[in-house]
């Protein structure tokens, strides 16, 4: 089984397109539930598809609500207004991928993604 991923409204379609050009299948929330569905029905979408959550959605990367146990992984990139850094997020993840490749390595994980870092919260 490969790594696909959820991708949230608020993900720019830079990483989207360097994800699906490496390989990684990308489905987008629009193709499957309105744009401005609630958080809940996002990760249940993305429980529900099989795939990893990837967002830019600050609420995702909030443990309390969003404790990693129960999903099969999220991915919360962090960008911090700062748009520039999106070239090197887009590396951090795809090196990132390419090394922890098989998808149980998420199941139950917070992934933080930036520019400078990756952090796992579990």
């Amino acid at each position: 089984m490969e790594l696909s991923f959820f991708a949230d409204h608020c993900v720019p379609y830079s990483i989207i397109r360097s994800l699906r050009d490496n390989g990684y299948e990308v489905l987008i929330l629009k193709e499957y539930i309105p744009p401005d569905s609630p958080d809940s029905l996002v990760i249940a979408k993305a429980q529900e598809l099989k795939t990893l959550l990837i967002s830019l959605n600050g609420d995702f990367a909030d443990i309390v609500s969003y404790p990693p146990a129960e999903y099969r992984g999220i991915i919360s990139i962090q960008v911090r207004n700062h748009p520039e850094v999106i070239p090197q997020i887009i590396s951090k993840c795809l090196d990132f991928f390419t090394s922890h490749s098989d998808p149980q390595f998420y199941f139950g994980k917070l992934i933080l993604i930036e520019a400078h870092r990756i952090r796992i919260r579990s």
